[in-house]
């Protein structure tokens, strides 16, 4: 029988590397990023064009690579990071494995330029697919600028799964927003289809965050600092009256580096027990420093997984330093019982002995007394004891007699009508159809047997219909706010808001201004109450990053879709009964009212021979 196994050509070995090293276009500016900062650049420049799908190219001042070394990084498994296997537990840089260039380079067309400090002239390298097609000399500034160009061009299967634009950018801000955060040492500037998004000057941590996340942010952190032999910790939890419903602003960071640890997570959340409503998060960013050769990073090809040897030390040391934060600034309450009492007096009256208080009584005080105030004098009513006081009441009775003969001589227009505008009372009896159950379910009775109804899904189900109306046919009802709500957010959420400015506006926003980090909005629905207008934009940010859509009727349906969950009339809220049957009448009033907009049931029936059986 012939051989059937035989080695696979360095181009195709490449493509399948990349399939794992690059996913989508933020990974390439991952590896990008991390290969700047391995080089020990101070100044690092990103560019994007069409979300990465035309172009990724990110410039450093770092300290560039010679001829031979900048031929070699396009090989698999060239690297300069690591010797041997022991340095994996040594590990001081981003990289080590040597297979992010060589794997872009097979999937795109890259072109590389190059130049050592003391080198007079640098090297650029153009690659395609894997094949070097020129190396030449060029005249460029000390550091690296590597460009790739139309990601995945030779496997198009790979470039169709990728999504829209608006999703990869966010991809791509999540992973600047992770290497930025944990360098605040070296300045990032970022630019988007020729626009300025981000511009990162160098500072302290809480800079960094500050100028990320917008300047809102800075009132909202809580300083974690804890130093043992085992672990180093540093950073911020954000208070927990700002948590948010969505896990975005949480960053663990090992040794500088971004990962995603539950175990760890989990250590922070049960710090905040008792401090946050359900379904809430907390916000953090921590920095923690341990010894290297406790940690594993090569576990997962992305490396934001990481084992380490002790995890159970370092979840309790987590908990507790973030636990004695919140008690230390006062955001938890915390019992003192070393504290001194006489701290909460003035010194000067610490000795003296409180007196007990004296009252004054003016035993004169008459209030039934009158007076009489003219000009500057007060004078007194003078009170007079009647002596025949039953003479008042003498002749009343005969008076009264000719007042109720005057009174029945009187004629009116019309005798009075004292009959109900129900005719009978049996007709105006209410017949009572609905009843709450457990604040959560409404009963109704049915020819057939009886129906039970879920009051959060029903009433989503009939504000999706009805907003999905408004922003399809574009006459969304606007009511104008007397003064105009200013909404204050990061710049990664107001990217997302003025995508979806226009499906806003069709359902009834009116907004004067949105730039940097401030949301001016004039006008809202009719049905929006505005303190929930903050809370509806936080659903609708969070929905688009983990469901994003493709078309202008996909964002219109999500639009509809999250704006209905945050609006709907939630399990636990009591209905009156006319609330109760309006409820029930819209929703088969609605086109689809069996199924929720998540397609969850909205109600189930029972009929009477069901019932009979429960009793056979």
């Amino acid at each position: 029988m012939a051989d059937i196994i035989q080695l696979l050509p360095d181009h195709v070995a490449n493509q399948i590397a990349a399939g794992e090293v690059v996913q989508r276009p933020s990974s390439v500016v991952k590896e990008l990023l991390e290969n700047a900062i391995d080089a020990e650049a101070t100044i690092i420049k990103l560019i994007i064009k069409d979300a990465g799908k035309t172009l990724v190219q990110v410039i450093d001042n770092g300290k560039g690579m010679s001829t031979t070394d900048a031929r070699l990084s396009f090989e698999r498994h060239a690297t300069s990071k690591i010797r041997t296997a022991d340095d994996l537990f040594q590990l001081h840089t981003k990289g080590f494995r040597g297979e992010a260039l060589a794997s872009i380079a097979a999937i795109a067309h890259v072109e590389l330029k190059t130049k050592q400090e003391h080198d007079d002239v640098g090297n650029a390298i153009i690659i395609e697919g894997s094949t070097i097609v020129s190396q030449d000399v060029v005249v460029t500034p000390k550091g690296t600028s590597i460009s790739v160009k139309n990601l995945f061009f030779n496997i198009p299967a790979r470039r169709n799964f990728l999504k829209s634009n608006a999703v990869e950018l966010r991809h791509i801000i999540d992973e600047f927003h992770r290497v930025a955060l944990a360098h605040p040492n070296i300045s990032f500037s970022f630019y988007n289809n020729g626009s300025d998004v981000f511009n990162l000057p160098t500072g302290n941590y809480r800079q960094r965050i500050v100028a990320i996340f917008g300047s809102k942010t800075n009132e909202k952190l809580v300083p974690v600092e804890e130093t043992t032999e085992v672990l180093k910790i540093a950073g911020f939890v954000c208070k927990p009256e700002f948590s948010k419903k969505t896990r975005g602003e949480q960053y663990f960071f090992v040794n500088d580096r971004f990962i995603k640890s539950g175990y760890l997570n989990h250590a922070i959340s049960s710090a905040f027990d008792g401090l946050l409503k359900s379904g809430l998060y907390p916000s953090y960013f921590l920095y923690l420093t341990v010894n290297p050769q406790t940690i594993d990073i090569n576990i997962h090809p992305t490396k934001t997984e990481i084992k380490f040897d002790d995890e159970h030390t370092l979840y309790a040391l987590l908990r507790s330093a973030v636990k004695h934060s919140l008690g230390q600034f006062n955001i938890a309450p915390v019992l003192d019982f070393e504290r001194d009492p006489n701290l909460d007096t003035p010194y000067d009256y610490n000795k003296i002995e409180a007196n007990n208080p004296v009252i004054e009584v003016d035993r004169s005080f008459n209030p039934f007394k009158e007076t009489y105030n003219s000009g500057k004098q007060t004078t007194a009513f003078k009170t007079q004891t009647l002596t025949n006081w039953d003479s008042l009441y003498v002749g009343l009775e005969s008076k009264g007699n000719d007042f109720r003969k005057e009174f029945s001589e009187v004629h009116f227009e019309s005798e009075e009508s004292t009959e109900s505008i129900f005719g009978t009372t049996s007709q105006a009896e209410y017949v009572q159809t609905t009843y709450q159950l457990h604040n959560k379910y409404i009963v109704s009775t049915i020819k057939s047997g009886m129906l039970i109804l879920d009051q959060y899904r029903a009433h989503q189900r009939i504000l999706y219909e009805d907003f999905l109306k408004c922003m399809t046919i574009k006459e969304g009802m606007s009511q104008q706010l007397l003064f105009p709500l200013e909404l204050h957010f990061s710049t990664t959420d107001i990217e997302i808001i003025k995508q979806l400015k226009q499906d806003l506006e069709h359902a009834g926003f009116v907004f004067s201004n949105i730039h940097n980090e401030i949301v001016e909005i004039m006008g809202l629905p009719v049905n929006i109450p505005e303190q929930d207008v903050r809370n509806i934009l936080e659903y609708l940010i969070s929905d688009v990053e983990n469901e994003v859509p493709n078309s202008n009727f996909s964002a219109t349906d999500l639009l509809a879709k999250s704006m209905a969950k945050s609006l709907a009339i939630k399990r636990g809220q009591s209905l009156k009964k006319d609330e109760q049957e309006h409820l029930v009448n819209s929703l088969f009033a609605c086109k689809e009212p069996n199924v929720s907009p998540n397609n969850k049931v909205t109600f189930i029936t029972m009929s009477v021979d069901e019932l009979d059986k429960k009793f056979i």
